[in-house]
């Protein structure tokens, strides 16, 4: 399956962002579900230590960009900015229930 989505949306009233894909599925992921999914180095340390990566509920999406083929970088109204996410683990994401 190719994991390029078909649509990207980004509702920044909401800050959710919506996604399509090849395969007929379609998410709209919410700023805290995004952030707490941050697979940055300093995220993923904390996750090594076993301390959970939480965003409060009124986390939100404030930019996107994209990065080449890749993905997206995710800016979030916390001021991070430092994840990556490629577009598979987009797709990994909008899978999980929480999405």
């Amino acid at each position: 399956m190719d994991a390029v989505p078909i649509e990207v949306v980004w509702h920044q009233a909401s800050g959710v962002l919506a996604l399509a894909w090849a395969d007929g599925r379609a998410a709209r992921l919410s700023g805290p579900v995004l952030r707490a999914a941050c697979k940055c180095a300093g995220c993923e340390q904390r996750r090594r230590s076993g301390e959970p990566v939480q965003a409060p509920i009124d986390t939100q999406l404030t930019a996107l960009h994209p990065v080449g083929p890749q993905g997206l970088q995710l800016v979030f109204s916390d001021g991070h900015d430092r994840g990556i996410y490629p577009w598979p683990y987009l797709h990994q994401l909008s899978l999980e229930p929480c999405a």
